[in-house]
C-alpha cells in the first residue's frame, strides 16, 4: 500500500476515480472523501446509478443516440422534422446542439470520425447506416455538423463521396466555428447560428 494512504480501500476508491477523463489523484481524493461524508443512502444512490447506466442503457437503433429504449425520444417525436438529418460525432453533440433550440430535425450519431492516425477507419464508424437513412423516401437534406479539423473535413469528404448518388442537399455548418474547434466546446448562441447559416458541402472545397 501507498505511505500516504490509510487505507487501501481509500486507495483503490482513488485510484478508480482518477482514472476518469480529467480527474486527477488530488481530485480524485477530494471526490472520495466527500461521498465518505455524505450519508449511505446518498452513496449507494449514486453508486447503483452508474451500475444501472452501464447495464442498462442502450443506443437508439435509428440514430446511435443514447437511449433508454430501443428508440430515443428524438428520433420517436412526431413532432421533429424527418426530412433532416443532422449528422454529428459523438452523442455529447447531440446535446450540444439541442441546447441551442434552433434545430428541430433528427441526429445521425458517427460514434467517431475518420482518423488513420488513431486507427479509426469508416468502418469503425456509422456510416453504412447514415447512408441507408439518407435514402428513405422522407429524408431531403443531410447537414454535416463535425468538428472543423482535418480529421472532421476527410470525415465530410468521406460522406459527401458516399452520398453523391443519393437525391439529398448535403450541407455543412457555417464557419462561425473558429478552425480546429470541437462542436461540443462551442457557445450556444454560435452553434445555434452554425446550424441556422448552413451553407451546401461543394460550396466549402
Amino acid at each position: 500500500m501507498n505511505q500516504q494512504y490509510s487505507s487501501q480501500l481509500l486507495e483503490k476508491a482513488v485510484e478508480e476515480f482518477a482514472k476518469l477523463p480529467g480527474i486527477g489523484k488530488k481530485t480524485a481524493m477530494r471526490l472520495v472523501l466527500h461521498l465518505l461524508k455524505q450519508e449511505k443512502k446518498s452513496v449507494e444512490s449514486f453508486g447503483n446509478s452508474i451500475i444501472t447506466l452501464k447495464n442498462e442503457v442502450k443506443y437508439c437503433k435509428e440514430c446511435h443516440n443514447i437511449s433508454d429504449t430501443d428508440t430515443c425520444l428524438i428520433c420517436s417525436n412526431k413532432s421533429r422534422d424527418r426530412s433532416t438529418i443532422c449528422v454529428v460525432e459523438s452523442i455529447r453533440d447531440v446535446m450540444a446542439i439541442e441546447a441551442t433550440q434552433q434545430y428541430n430535425g433528427l441526429f445521425h450519431v458517427l460514434g467517431g470520425i475518420i482518423s488513420p492516425m488513431d486507427g479509426i477507419g469508416p468502418s469503425d464508424l456509422e456510416i453504412e447506416s447514415l447512408i441507408e437513412r439518407s435514402k428513405r423516401d422522407e429524408v431531403k437534406e443531410v447537414i454535416l455538423a463535425l468538428s472543423t479539423t482535418m480529421e472532421g473535413d476527410t470525415t465530410n469528404f468521406f460522406i459527401s463521396r458516399k452520398l453523391a448518388d443519393v437525391d439529398v442537399i448535403l450541407s455543412v455548418i457555417a464557419r462561425g466555428i473558429s478552425i480546429g474547434d470541437e462542436l461540443e466546446y462551442a457557445d450556444e448562441i454560435t452553434l445555434g447560428r452554425s446550424i441556422i447559416n448552413r451553407t451546401p458541402f461543394n460550396t466549402t472545397k
